[in-house]
C-alpha cells in the first residue's frame, strides 16, 4: 500500500486551497532568520529628521553596518563638486559640527578687541581690572602729572580766595564742586548722567547757600546732604529703570552729591586754615606724583605737605601748627587721589575726579584741624 497523508487532523478546506505561508516562513522553515522580511510589511518613516545638538540632518531609522560604511566612503555632499576624491582614497567618516555663525569681519581679532567669543549663555567678556587681577597685575592707574598740576593750580586759586574774601572764595569753590560731582559719576561707569550731575551740583550750591545765610555754621553741610538723600531717593523711586540701574544711580548720586557738599567745608573753614591746607594738598599731590615707588613717593608726599604747612603757616597766625594741619589735609587729599586711580580710570576720570578729589576729601580735615589748631 502506499502510504497517504494523514487528513483527519488538518482542518477542511472547501476550496481545496492550500494555506500560505507568509514571507519570511520559508526562511524559519529552513533554519534561516529573514531580519528584514517583517519590515517590508512594516510602515516605515522614510523622512529626515534633526539631531537636536549638531543640528545635522539624520535618519529615524536606525542604520546598519553597511550603510554605515558606505556612508564613511562616501564623499562629502558640501565639498564634492569643489573637491571630487578618488575611489581609492575614502574618506574617513566625519563627525557632525556645530553651526558656525556670521563671519567675523576682516581684522577683528578677539586677542587684539580684548573680548572673548560670545556664547549661547552670554558673552565671556571681562572688564580690564578683573583681567588684570587675574593676571596677577594691579588695576590702579595714578592720574599722573598734568591732574597733580591742575589740582596744585585749583589749590592755590582756593588759598588766594580765601585769603582775599568769602565771596570770592566761592568762584574757584563753585569749580571744584562741579567737577567733583562730574568726576564721581564718570569714575563710576555712568556717562552722561546730566540728571544726577545737576543734582549733585545743586545740592552743593544750596549747602553754599545754607552757609552764607547761617554765618558759615557746619550744620548746614549736614543738613543739606540729608536733604539731597531724600530727594535722590524719590527721583529714584520714580525712574522706569531696572532695579539694578536704579540701585546703581541712587548711589552714584548719594555720593557724588556728598562729595560736592562736604567740599563747602573749605567755605566754613577759616581763612588762615584754608590756605594752609589747600596748599598742602596741591604739594602733596605733585609729590606723589613723581617717579618713585608708591611707599616712597607716599612717605615723600606727606613730608612734603608737611613742610609746606609749616611755611604757610608762618605766614599766617597758624605758625608752625600748621605742618599738622598740612599732614592731615595730605593724608585724606592721598585717599582721594587712590580712589581717582581706581579700576583702570579714563583720561576724563583723571582730568576731573583726579583733580577734585583730592581738595574734595581734604575739606572735612581743613575745618576740623583749623578749628582745633586756632
Amino acid at each position: 500500500m502506499t502510504n497517504q497523508p494523514n487528513r483527519q487532523n488538518q482542518p477542511y478546506d472547501p476550496y481545496g486551497q492550500q494555506p500560505q505561508a507568509w514571507p519570511g516562513q520559508a526562511y524559519q522553515q529552513q533554519g534561516y532568520e529573514d531580519p528584514h522580511a517583517a519590515q517590508q510589511y512594516t510602515q516605515q518613516w522614510q523622512g529626515q529628521t534633526w539631531e537636536t545638538q549638531s543640528h545635522q540632518a539624520v535618519s529615524a531609522q536606525a542604520p546598519d553596518h553597511q550603510a554605515v560604511s558606505a556612508q564613511a566612503q562616501a564623499p562629502d555632499p558640501e565639498t564634492a563638486i569643489l573637491t571630487p576624491q578618488s575611489p581609492q582614497t575614502p574618506r574617513m567618516s566625519q563627525t557632525p559640527r556645530a553651526p558656525q555663525g556670521p563671519a567675523a569681519p576682516a581684522g577683528a581679532d578677539a586677542d587684539a578687541s580684548g573680548y572673548g567669543p560670545a556664547t549661547v549663555g552670554g558673552n565671556a567678556r571681562v572688564t580690564d581690572a578683573q583681567r588684570a587681577r587675574a593676571e596677577g597685575r594691579s588695576p590702579i592707574i595714578e592720574p599722573g602729572m598734568q591732574p597733580a598740576a591742575l589740582t596744585a593750580l585749583l589749590g592755590l586759586l582756593l588759598a588766594g580766595a580765601a585769603a582775599v574774601g568769602t565771596y570770592a572764595l566761592l568762584v574757584p569753590l563753585v569749580v571744584l564742586q562741579a567737577v567733583t560731582a562730574a568726576g564721581w559719576f564718570r569714575l563710576n561707569g555712568m556717562w552722561p548722567a546730566r540728571q544726577g550731575i545737576a543734582l549733585g551740583f545743586a545740592g552743593a550750591l544750596a549747602a553754599d547757600a545754607a552757609l552764607l545765610a547761617s554765618g558759615r555754621s557746619p550744620s548746614a553741610i549736614l543738613g543739606t546732604i540729608g536733604v539731597w538723600v531724600l530727594l535722590a531717593l524719590v527721583l529714584q523711586l520714580r525712574s522706569h529703570a531696572d532695579p539694578d540701574e536704579r540701585m546703581y544711580g541712587l548711589m552714584a548720586t548719594v555720593a557724588a552729591s556728598a562729595l560736592a557738599i562736604v567740599a563747602g567745608g573749605y567755605l566754613a573753614a577759616a581763612a588762615d586754615a584754608v590756605t594752609v591746607g589747600a596748599v598742602a594738598v596741591g604739594v602733596a599731590v605733585l609729590a606723589r606724583a613723581l617717579p618713585l615707588p608708591t611707599p616712597a613717593s607716599v612717605v615723600v608726599s606727606l613730608l612734603a605737605a608737611a613742610g609746606a604747612g609749616i611755611a604757610m603757616g608762618s605766614v599766617t597766625d597758624l605758625g608752625t601748627s600748621g605742618a599738622f594741619l598740612g599732614a592731615g589735609a595730605a593724608v585724606c587729599a592721598l585717599i582721594g587721589h587712590r580712589v581717582a586711580s581706581y579700576d583702570y580710570p579714563s583720561r576724563f576720570v583723571h582730568f576731573t575726579a583726579g583733580v577734585a578729589l583730592p581738595l574734595a576729601a581734604a575739606a572735612p580735615a581743613v575745618y576740623v584741624l583749623g578749628r582745633a589748631l586756632a
